[in-house]
């Protein structure tokens, strides 16, 4: 009975102690920005069950204009990074705003990165860590997600990034 009465303090205490999506994102500085309209004739996400499919989002900077060019050309894998971890805050702030809170996420599930970039570049994985690393901050073990990081020619208003995700609610 004590060990019962022990393993069920011990729970509470951690779940206690466990920070917040919110708490998290205060903690990294970060204020989510309102989230863009979409550029074409599509919606920002679609939910089906419990389910959240986010459409693909860009490195939209305060002022409206995008983190543009091409990885290997015109941005250094750092910049790359940083273009894929600002593209995760607007993910968010459309996450937030299709669900109202935060922490009614069970799991991010599935992403795809586009980098834009030239014919040799080929750190993808290295640019779209800037996401992943972004999501895991965030949500602990539960942003850590299957992910496939896809190098391409072009992208709209020559966005260096493009993400999209699959989200699971609870």
């Amino acid at each position: 009975m004590r060990f019962k009465l022990l393993l069920i303090f011990v729970f509470l205490v951690s779940v206690s102690w466990a920070q917040s999506p919110a708490e998290n994102l205060q903690k990294l500085g970060i204020v989510l920005p309102k989230p863009t309209s979409p550029i074409a004739n599509y919606v920002k996400y679609v939910q089906s069950g419990n389910l959240l499919f986010l459409s693909g989002h860009g490195p939209a900077k305060a002022d409206g204009t995008y983190l543009i060019g091409k990885l290997g050309t015109d941005l250094t894998v750092a910049q790359g990074a940083e273009a894929a971890k600002l593209t995760g805050i607007h993910l968010l702030a459309t996450l937030q705003a299709a669900v109202g809170d935060l922490n009614k996420v069970k799991r991010i599930v599935k992403v795809l990165g586009l980098v834009n970039g030239n014919s040799d570049f080929i750190d993808q994985p290295k640019v779209m860590n800037g996401f992943s690393d972004l999501m895991v901050a965030v949500f602990g073990e539960n942003g850590k997600h299957a992910r496939s990081a896809i190098g391409t020619n072009s992208l709209p208003n020559n966005m260096a990034v493009e993400i999209e995700m699959v989200v699971e609610l609870y």
